[in-house]
This record gives structure tokens, sequence and C-alpha cells, in this order.
């Protein structure tokens, strides 16, 4: 039987409580490890994969840890000391993680030739978080050692510690997806949850007389807790950048609003991306949204009275403010899954009134509706980010159901790969088994593909007569740059299907391709002249 020195161990409903928010501050981290490194890594489900991975290597080891050391010595301070490291090294994640994230990239990226995402995920989610969920995972064995006190109830006990742990798991990850982190940022619930621990070592070693050398490290742990907090409260992840317009989160996504004399522009991703943008003098983007216009076209936009055109991810409305701009025939229904990035597109973008946006998964949507459509654009490939149910076969044929029978689909491919069996391969031959008429167009100077899909075999046909017939002259020569660049697509054998759609490892090849050929230069420089000769061309 453990001795137990202080009188809080003898309220056994204190030891359920650790349990409880042990095991809430578990999910809270691992659900904040995803949102810190969103914007660097992407959402997509590789990084989740190396997030849930060594979180449970983590706990594993604490959980080996924290049995043996409890045998060896029951001493509940030593405990309670655990916790009280994990609070303040979870408290330091937000005001030293972003560093850490760069910093581990930085290293990585001239000495890592291919899965440089994967593994710079894998050693920034290894360095950051595996320590302070060690020391979580040694709760429960050692919490048992100091419970249990004979055989014959010893059973309930461990059931009632493990059930506290769950209830606590459970509650941990509604928490900061539903509440906090929407709330009142990914920083915020860090701090939130560090506060928590803290607060549970306090009253331990607050109460009754223990070693005075461990009470008297809680005046320290308080002051660095409230250092990290005022430290940690900017919660940029682009932390270079001092002019954003609008920094922020939501359930889905972190949100990036810059803007200069000429544009205002909407990421996702804090090191690269761009998911919309708005032109302050209402000319042309200058990106694929342009190349995209070619859908009206393709399906007469001056042969008929209107045209209806549906949006698949409607972001804060490039497209949608683009063709109402150009086009005085059309009426627009966006799907955009994130009601704060809609938010965005009213308060700073000037999204068109009469573009009725409708909060819903693009899939889901389709899935409710009986309306078709002669445009129907899909741009919710997001970044690096690809949604396997909307690159399917199976989505596809729910798209050409929706479509009128001269209806042409556009689709934004975001991910420009040169290798066989890319992941824009991928996604054209299985569109070539739904459509049969499939062009490409690439987005000159950018990574971006548009594909446009029909089952109307007149679609160039149609497009050529309706831009010889545009009266507006900007438009018509941004016809005519396209014109020369559309391809009719010969598809392979490549098939995405709902049961199997490997987008985010596709995804992965092409963008080690990018950023291998974005840093050769700097690569050569570092070969050549070493860390010196990097450092003076970067000054």
């Amino acid at each position: 039987m453990v001795k137990e020195k202080r009188p809080i161990l003898r309220n056994r409903f204190y030891l359920y409580l650790t349990e409880f928010f042990s095991g809430m501050s578990v999910m809270a981290v691992e659900l904040g490890a995803s949102r810190l490194m969103a914007p660097y890594f992407s959402s997509s489900q590789i990084v989740w994969t190396i997030i849930i991975g060594t979180i449970m290597i983590a706990m594993a080891l604490g959980n080996i840890y924290g049995g043996r050391s409890a045998d060896k010595n029951p001493d509940p301070d030593k405990l309670y000391g655990r916790i009280l490291i994990a609070a303040i090294w979870i408290a330091l994640i937000p005001v030293l993680g972003k560093y850490v994230i760069l910093g581990i990239s930085a290293l990585l990226i001239f000495t890592v030739s291919s899965n440089f995402l994967i593994i710079a995920g894998f050693a920034a989610c290894m360095v950051i978080f595996v320590f302070p969920l060690f020391l979580l995972g040694t709760v429960t064995p050692s919490l048992v050692k100091y419970t249990v006190d004979n055989l014959e109830d010893n059973g309930r006990l461990v059931g009632n510690l493990n059930a506290s742990n769950t209830i606590g798991s459970i509650i941990g990850t509604f928490v900061p997806t539903f509440i906090s982190i929407p709330t009142v940022g990914t920083s915020i619930t860090f701090f939130i949850f560090a506060g928590i621990l803290l607060v549970l070592a306090i009253l331990y070693f607050v109460s009754g007389n223990g070693n005075f050398f461990r009470v008297r490290k809680l005046p320290i742990s308080i002051v660095i807790f409230l250092i990290c907090v005022v430290l940690g409260h900017d919660n940029s992840f682009a932390f270079w950048q001092d002019d954003l317009t609008y920094e922020g989160e939501s359930i889905y996504n972190y949100l990036q609003v810059y803007e200069d004399d000429d544009k205002v522009v909407l990421s996702t991703n804090v090191l690269f991306g761009v998911q919309s943008v708005y032109k302050k003098e209402k000319g042309l983007t200058g990106m694929y949204y342009d190349y995209a216009m070619a859908a009206p076209f393709m399906t007469g936009i001056n042969d008929k009275n209107e045209i209806n055109i549906l949006i698949l991810g409607n972001g804060t409305g490039t497209y949608a403010t683009q063709c109402t701009r150009y086009f005085e025939n059309v009426n627009i229904s966006g799907v955009e899954i994130d009601q704060k990035i809609t938010d965005l597109a009213v308060q700073y973008f000037e999204l068109p009134e009469s573009v009725e946006v409708t909060t819903y998964d693009g899939r889901a949507y389709l899935n409710t509706i009986q309306e078709k459509y002669d445009v129907i654009m899909v741009d919710a490939y997001q970044d690096i980010t690809i949604p396997f149910q909307m690159s399917s076969v199976e989505f596809f044929e729910l798209v050409k159901e929706h479509l009128t029978d001269d209806g042409v689909m556009v689709v934004n491919m975001n991910m420009r790969g040169t290798e066989e069996g890319n992941i824009n391969q991928y996604l054209a031959d299985t569109i070539s088994k739904v459509f049969s008429t499939v062009y490409t167009a690439d987005v000159l100077g950018t990574t971006n593909r548009e594909l446009f899909a029909s089952n109307n075999p007149a679609m160039i046909e149609v497009f050529k007569r309706n831009t010889d017939a545009e009266n507006n002259k900007e438009m018509k020569t941004m016809m005519g740059k396209i014109a020369p660049e559309l391809t009719a697509y010969v598809p392979g054998d490549y098939l995405m299907t709902d049961d199997k759609a490997p987008v985010e490892l596709l995804g992965m090849k092409v963008i080690d391709e990018l950023i291998q050929d974005e840093i050769a230069h700097y690569k050569q420089i570092y070969k050549d002249g070493g860390l010196k000769a990097l450092l003076r061309m970067l000054q």
C-alpha cells in the first residue's frame, strides 16, 4: 500500500479529476497540434496520421514509464511534478511552436530531396508534442498505483479511472473544435488546458506537508505560465508579417487576408497558396479565374438569354465576382463549407449580393438538390489539400447529373505535376471516364491547370462562336489568349473512386517536386559556398 503524503490523495474524486483533465488535455493538445501545423503543412490525412502516430508513441512510452516509475518509487510528488512540467511545456507551444516548425523546415529543406512535408511535419511534431504527452501518458498507471488499496475492488477503481480519462478525452475532442479554437484561437486553447493542468498541480503541492523544494517551484511555474500568456497572446502564424488586414481561425481553416494597392488576397496557408483574390480596379485577375471564365463561352453565354452557374468551393467569391462583372445574363450560386470565409467575402472582397452562398460541403449539397446548371465550377482543391470525396468518379458522375445537356464542368487543378501518374493525371483520367469531351489549359506563370469537361462534342465550336460574338474587348482578348492553350485530353487508365483515392500521397509528390524546383538555386549556392554564402545571398 502506498503511503499517501498529502491529504488530498485520500479524496478519490481529486484523483478522478486528475484523470479527467489529463485525458481532456491530451485530446485538446492533439487538436491544437493539427491547427498549429495546418498553416505550414496542410490539414491532409497524412498530417493527421503524423499527429496521431506521434501522440500514440508518446502515450505508449508514457504508460510504460509511468507504470515502472510508480512501482519503483511510488511517490505522488513525482507524478504531479510531471503534470506541472507538462503544463509549462504546453504553455510554451504558442510562444515557440511556430519558430520550431520554421527552424526544422529550414534545416531539412536543404537536406531532404523527397517527402519533405512528411519528414518535416513528423520532426516538428516529435520535437513539439511528444514530451508533454509522454508526461501525461504517465498519469493513468501512476494513479492506479496510488488508488488501489486491495485486490477486492481494484477492478472497479481502475475502471473508474479509465472512465474518467475517456470522458475527459471525449469532452476534450469537442470543446477545442466547436468552442475554444473558433472563438479564441489555437494559442488561447493551449493556454486554457495548460492552465487546467497547472491548477491540478498547484492544488496538490499546496496541500499538506510535503517536499517544500517542489512547492517552491510553483511561483516560478506560475510566472513562466503568465509570461507565456503575454508573449503567446499574439496568435499570428505569419509572425514575420505585420501588415495583415485580417488573421484568424475558423472551424476548418487558418485564415489570412492581406492587401496592397492592387488587390485583396485570401490565403489559408502561411507559406504559399492564394485561395481568392479581389482586384480593386475591377479588371481581370491575371490568375486561373480568368481561364475558368472560358466555361461560360463553352456553354453558349452569348447564345442564351441566361445561364446558371454553380461554384463548389466559392471561397471569397473571386470567380462569382468576375462572372457578374463581365456577364450580364448569369445567375450564380455558391457553396462554401466555411461560413467564416463567406463572412470575409462580404467584409473584404465585395461579394455581390446577387450571389447566394450556401454553407455546406460541395458533394453533400449536390445530393440535396434537383437543379441543373450550365456551368459547374469545382474549386475545392485547397493549396495542398484535396478532398478525396470530390475527386472520385462517383463525385464527377454526380456533377454530370446536375449539368444541362450542353453544360460544362470546369475544375481548377492547382498542382501541375510532371511525373507519370501525378495527381492531375489521376483527376483528368477519372473525369474522362464520365465526360466524353475533356480539354485542359495550363495557366501561364502558375502551377494551375484548368480542365473543361462536357458531354457536348461541340464544346470547342461553341466556345469559338461565342468568343467571336463577344463585345467586351478585354474578355475577348482573354479568350483569344486561352484558345491556343486548350488541348484535347487523351485519357489514360488512372482512376480514383470513393474506395480508393490516394490524393494525399499524390499531392505530396507534386509538392516535393515544386519545392525542389523552388530551392534548387539556393541549394546550389549552399553547395558551392556553404552557409555563409547562403546567408550573404539572403541579406
